[in-house]
């Protein structure tokens, strides 16, 4: 029997009532044995671990207004549908928001997606714990176990999860997905386990189009260049307020 609201701990319920009113306030891995995998292994043999934390670094002076590379990269790399003709009810696990500055007047284009949080309400939500975190910070969901209950979408503030509605075809042996279940961006995950910690496909595509806006390493190591770039500036979460601790970063603002 699927688990309401009321039937979460005190904690969950907060949560999960916090999480519909952020989400109200911003406006507007799988069908295979690899999926469950996913939550132990890095590399063939090689177990995620909290020594790294991957994440996101966005500098939104360089995210170009009009720009869509990033939400095109992904789109191509997961086989989910993206730009002109898309239905309203296509999965959109990245998508590019404009946002302006009420008080300085200033405006600003970003990239939105799933911020992989320390402290995920997607995942203290979630009645079947198909929602889960891996011990390197990244945030997944688990096909075999989701039941489409959508409680994580509601309790997303960054309303960063999309329900898939309709039927698949053609899809990417290394990114499955399943008509009935949520999904939301993965980091790319299926190339973070390939080793050395390969880029995602944003940010790939950021960089294919010239602007170099989005830069991804492990936030555990110091030396790495999203920890150092994040030494040397100003950056922010969105909703930092939430408590979240989100691994994705943006400066500029």
């Amino acid at each position: 029997m699927m688990a309401s609201p009321a039937d979460l701990s005190d904690h969950s319920r907060r949560r999960f009532l916090a999480g519909v009113g952020a989400a109200a306030g911003l406006g507007s891995l799988a069908s295979t044995v690899t999926l469950l995998r996913l939550a132990e292994a890095r590399a063939p043999g090689e177990a995620a671990t909290s020594a790294e934390r991957w994440g996101l670094l966005v500098d939104t002076a360089k995210c170009a207004s009009g720009c869509d590379a990033c939400v095109r990269g992904c789109a191509n790399e997961h086989g989910w549908a993206a730009g002109t003709g898309r239905a309203a009810t296509d999965a959109q696990w990245i998508r590019k928001v404009d946002v302006r500055d009420a008080v300085r007047g200033r405006a600003f284009s970003l990239p939105l997606m799933c911020q992989h949080c320390d402290d995920p309400p997607c995942v203290d939500v979630c009645p079947t714990g198909a929602s889960f975190k891996r011990a390197d910070g990244i945030v997944l969901v688990d096909k075999h176990t989701c039941i489409g209950c959508r409680y994580c979408m509601m309790a997303c503030p960054y309303k960063a999860r999309s329900f898939i509605h309709e039927d698949l075809s053609n899809q990417k042996s290394y990114s499955p997905r399943g008509k009935g279940t949520v999904e939301s961006c993965t980091l790319c995950v299926h190339r973070i386990d390939e080793g050395a910690g390969r880029a995602p496909a944003c940010v790939e595509a950021c960089d294919d189009a010239g602007h170099g806006a989005i830069v991804f390493g492990d936030l555990n190591d110091p030396d790495s260049g999203i920890s150092t770039a994040l030494a040397s500036r100003e950056s922010s979460e969105i909703r930092a307020d939430l408590g979240l601790d989100t691994g994705v970063r943006y400066a500029g603002f």
